[in-house]
């Protein structure tokens, strides 16, 4: 109770010297707001980043895996004129894959072209035109809106049938249903059977809504003889997915008559390189932006530290004239706290009155977001700042002689 009375009493003291130097304080608050500022854009921009990059990366599927001719990442261009050389995976590599393989739950070819679809006068060019199979519909974790999926008859077969993407539905179709209606591919005509959900973009490069899905056998008869396919495994669960790409890697050095010791002439990729590729980018941004801030909290700090020194000398007398009547050290040293760290409070809530407006601008160009836990770590980042740079001037106000700091005028 004698504790909290004395912080009460600290908090007024420091409320009182603040408002009797107003400019002062105003003026000692500008490090700190733009340290503030600086690590509340930063975090708003690295939390909106990592949650659009995530929601895009869960489009690939944490239980999926791609057999590719190429990594994902290459890191050098020695390392990409080695992978060129790779031999291509082709479709009877998939067809062994799918008839030898026991743990995956589904497996789909899957390779695509650029092609412009029109129906009557309506046109969209560079639509993204994928031939796979009735097992895409589970490895590429995508929905119907409309109508149905390929049929496993209709993915072997020759039927010119189509699935499109929502976006590329709504260019063709701006009024009424597609269904049942024929398009034309590449010059092509195709009936449409279904209509994809939406799906958005993948990492802001480019749409997956502006898609047509069709058979793999029609994509090789009409687009590209022997195709270069992509494999999407998926597993049974998350929990299975290191014994299936296991199985997978076996089977494809077998399928491809790889010697042992012979390196993969292929390429099993996964969601989490993207993970861990993208933490590493994120890591050094933020490391770099930590200094920034850190040089400007360091700035304003130091002014606090300097202002805090004058306000001791300033206040000698009234030092003297506390500790006389029984004032201990610990509330001296309490009260010049809480006075720095008051200062930088105010810093603080200044610099996110200018740091929310900032992010919403921000939001129009990257997907910036200010949450309650970035506000709340903001806030108790100026606090600490105010503690650690009145310490010192805190602890030689406390170390004060009552009689030498009584003769001071």
């Amino acid at each position: 109770m004698r504790l909290l009375t004395e912080f009460l009493e600290c908090l007024r003291i420091a409320g009182d010297a603040l408002r009797a130097n107003k400019l002062r304080a105003a003026l000692t608050t500008l490090g700190i707001v733009i340290g503030i500022v600086t690590v509340t854009l930063m975090g708003a921009a690295i939390e909106g980043l990592k949650r659009g990059f995530t929601q895009s990366i869960a489009m690939l599927g944490t239980d999926v895996l791609y057999v590719q001719r190429f990594d994902w990442f290459i890191t050098s261009q020695a390392e990409w004129i080695r992978q060129n050389k790779r031999r291509e995976i082709r479709l009877p590599d998939f067809r062994e894959l799918e008839r030898q393989a026991v743990l995956p739950l589904a497996m789909a070819p899957l390779v695509d072209t650029l092609q412009p679809v029109k129906h009557g006068n309506r046109s969209a060019s560079a639509v993204r035109v994928v031939g796979t199979t009735e097992a895409f519909l589970l490895t590429g974790g995508i929905a119907v809106a409309q109508g149905r999926f390929l049929s496993e008859g209709e993915a072997q077969g020759g039927r010119p049938v189509c699935v499109l993407g929502a976006q590329t539905a709504t260019n063709l179709f701006p009024v009424g249903s597609p269904l049942g209606a024929r398009v034309y591919i590449g010059g092509f005509p195709f009936e449409v059977i279904g209509v994809l959900e939406k799906q958005g973009e993948f990492l802001g490069a480019f749409s997956l809504d502006n898609q047509v899905v069709i058979p793999i056998s029609q994509f090789s008869e009409l687009f590209r003889r022997f195709p270069e396919i992509a494999i999407q495994v998926k597993a049974r669960s998350v929990d299975a997915l290191e014994d299936t790409r296991e199985e997978v890697r076996a089977l494809m050095r077998k399928i491809r008559r790889l010697a042992p010791g012979e390196p993969d002439d292929f390429a099993v990729n996964q969601q989490d390189q993207f993970l861990k590729t993208f933490n590493r980018v994120i890591g050094i941004i933020a490391t770099a932006g930590l200094f920034i801030t850190g040089l400007a909290l360091f700035v304003g700090g130091i002014g606090i530290m300097n202002i805090m020194f004058v306000s001791v000398a300033e206040r000698t007398r009234e030092i003297g004239i506390r500790k006389a009547i029984g004032a201990k050290r610990r509330a001296i040293l309490w009260q010049f706290l809480t006075e720095a760290a008051g200062i930088c409070l105010l810093g603080g809530l200044i610099g996110l009155a200018i740091a929310w407006p900032a992010t919403l601008v921000l939001a129009r160009f990257i997907p910036a977001t200010l949450s309650l836990p970035l506000v709340g770590t903001a806030l108790l980042v100026s606090v600490l700042t105010g503690v650690v740079a009145g310490f010192l001037p805190a602890w030689r106000a406390a170390r004060l002689s009552p009689v030498e700091a009584l003769r001071s005028e």
